[in-house]
């Protein structure tokens, strides 16, 4: 194998995930409460999306809690104090308010004394793109410790009389830290971004924002919850999951042979396969997880990565894909060895 790595600009040192941590709160929502709330089944979910239960916040818990909690334990696997880290960045579109952004209030709740930070929007891709941005503040050299976080309490958005949204998210956060890379290891290897403004109309929340202000109409109008065109968003997650996930192997000389665990963003289980199919990933490869957690936005990588970790499906060294596609457009696919 050889990855071609002359597609990447020199950088002043390699970056690696070095520490991982997950959260979801206690609260379990199966199937079968949502079919006591909107006109469904459990059949008709786990057949058609891959869910059978997803966790939802308690009163009061907000996604700064979430970023918290995964943060927390990060940092702790890695043996690192909160006043070490040197920045947070936190992958969200349900932030607690619209300002200040979350990452200043993770900052605040975790002690992260010295640390900056900001929020990144870009959906379902939230944390993929976020991990770039991590890994080039350390490649850089500018920084040699910087917080990733996906947190998203999708929960807050979601009209529960509306069966074709309300059954397929889940609220949840993540949490990587980005190190420079020690002699011998690679880390993070290659990306691949895109975004499509185009599909914006298909999967979004209309108010709220400068284009349509809050008002008793907009909230009157449910305007403020997630709107989604399904049939639209299933087929452009399909073919450019897969798309961009081919892009980043080809232009490094990779095969999905060599590919230990192909991480997708969990939205539907149905596009995880197929995208997967379209690669030539066996299902063994494919890490899945959805069934337990839903969709929780910027949540599933970081969750789907430990999941993996759990299951004992990855060891230090191994190749891994990880690929998503969100509103937005964006799309978002990276490759990475993984050093933990």
């Amino acid at each position: 194998m050889s990855l071609t790595l002359a597609v990447r600009p020199p950088v002043a040192r390699r970056a690696k995930i070095s520490a991982l941590g997950t959260y979801v709160p206690s609260r379990v929502l199966t199937n079968q409460d949502l079919e006591k709330l909107v006109e469904t089944s459990d059949e008709w979910i786990y057949s058609r999306v891959g869910i059978r239960e997803r966790h939802i916040v308690a009163e009061g818990e907000a996604t700064s809690d979430m970023a918290v909690a995964a943060a927390r334990k990060c940092l702790a696997s890695r043996g690192i104090e909160p006043s070490e880290v040197d920045a947070i960045i936190v992958a969200t579109v349900t932030p607690d308010m619209f300002f200040p952004a979350t990452a200043c209030l993770v900052q605040d709740k975790l002690g992260a004394a010295g640390a900056w930070g900001f929020d990144l929007s870009a959906a379902c891709s939230g944390f993929v793109y976020a991990l770039q941005m991590g890994t080039k503040l350390v490649e850089s050299g500018a920084h040699s410790k910087v917080l990733v976080i996906g947190s998203d309490t999708m929960s807050s958005i979601l009209d529960y009389t509306d069966r074709t949204t309300c059954v397929l998210f889940g609220d949840g956060a993540g949490a990587v830290l980005i190190e420079p890379a020690a002699e011998g290891e690679i880390g993070m290897i290659d990306f691949v971004h895109e975004i499509d403004g185009s599909g914006a109309p298909a999967l979004n929340m209309p108010a709220g924002g400068s284009a349509h202000p809050s008002t008793v109409e907009t909230v009157q109008n449910k305007m403020h919850y997630v709107h989604q065109d399904g049939q639209t968003v299933y087929k452009f997650a399909v073919r450019k999951m897969a798309e961009t996930a081919e892009k980043v192997l080809t232009r490094n000389g990779v095969t999905v042979n060599e590919i230990a665990a192909f991480i997708p963003h969990q939205a539907n289980k149905r596009i995880i396969l197929s995208s997967a199919e379209r690669l030539g990933l066996p299902l063994e490869k494919i890490v899945i997880n959805i069934d337990r957690y839903g969709n929780t936005t910027a949540g599933t990588i970081p969750l789907a990565m430990g999941t993996a970790v759990e299951e004992n499906r990855l060891k230090k060294g191994d190749l891994v894909l990880i690929a998503s596609v969100g509103a937005g457009f964006t799309v978002g696919a990276t490759l990475l060895r993984w050093e933990i």
